[in-house]
C-alpha cells in the first residue's frame, strides 16, 4: 500500500495519488489528468510536471477545481469529455508526456477509455490508471474482504474517509478479469497490479 495523499483529505482514491505521482517521468513537460474532479491530484501534478492540463466532463467539477486552486496555480482546468469526437481540438493526439486517471475508467468503459488515453500520449510517454472493477468470483470477494481491516486502520489514522460532495458516482460494470484482459490486449507490455483498497493500477509506456 502506498502512503496517503498530502493535499487535503484522505479516501481510497487519494491513497493512491502517490503511486501516480511516482510514475511521472523525469523532465515531464506536459501532463494530462482525465477526470480531475475537484483538482486535488492535478495540483500535486503541477509540482512535478512543467504544465498540467486537467479535464472533466462535468462543468460543475471543473468550476470546483478552479475555485480550489490558488491564483497562479499551474493547472489548465477544462470541461472536456475525452470520448467526444470534438475533444480532438482541445486535446490533440500524441501531445502529452504523461497521462493519468484515478477512479475514472469505469465511467468511460475500459476499451474506449484506454484507447483514447493511449492516443493522447507521445511516443515514449507514460500512462498510469488507477481504477475500480466489479467483484464477481470467490477470489474477488476474498481479496475485497481483506481490504476491510486495512480501510478501518487507515481511516482511523487519517481521521476518516472524505468523499467530496458532487463527485459523479457509478458502479463498475466490468469485472477485474475483464479489465485485466482488455488492458493487456490494448496496451502490450503494460504492468497490472491489484491493490488492497478495492483498486487496480495499470502502468504503460508507449513505444
Amino acid at each position: 500500500m502506498g502512503s496517503h495523499g498530502t493535499d487535503g483529505y484522505w479516501n481510497h482514491n487519494a491513497h493512491y495519488h502517490p503511486l501516480v505521482l511516482a510514475a511521472v517521468p523525469d523532465g515531464c513537460c506536459s501532463a494530462l489528468e482525465v477526470g480531475c474532479g475537484d483538482g486535488m491530484l492535478a495540483r500535486m501534478l503541477s509540482r512535478v510536471a512543467g504544465s498540467v492540463t486537467a479535464v472533466d466532463r462535468s462543468p460543475e467539477m471543473v468550476r470546483l477545481a478552479r475555485r480550489n486552486t490558488p491564483a497562479g496555480g499551474r493547472v489548465d482546468f477544462r470541461p472536456v469529455d475525452v470520448l467526444d469526437e470534438s475533444s480532438g481540438a482541445e486535446l490533440p493526439h500524441a501531445s502529452f508526456d504523461f497521462v493519468c486517471s484515478v477512479a475514472v475508467l469505469h465511467h468511460l468503459g475500459t476499451a474506449s477509455g484506454l484507447r483514447r488515453m493511449a492516443e493522447l500520449l507521445r511516443p515514449g510517454g507514460s500512462l498510469v490508471v488507477v481504477g475500480l472493477a466489479r467483484t464477481v468470483t470467490p477470489l474477488d470477494w476474498l481479496v475485497s474482504a481483506a481490504g476491510v481491516p486495512a480501510h478501518r486502520m487507515l481511516a482511523r489514522r487519517h481521521g476518516g474517509s472524505v468523499e467530496p460532495a458532487g463527485m459523479p458516482v457509478a458502479e463498475p460494470a466490468e469485472s477485474w478479469a475483464e479489465v485485466r484482459r482488455t488492458s493487456a490486449r490494448l496496451l502490450p507490455g503494460r504492468r497490472w497490479r491489484r491493490h488492497l483498497l478495492w483498486r487496480y493500477s495499470i502502468h504503460w509506456r508507449k513505444p
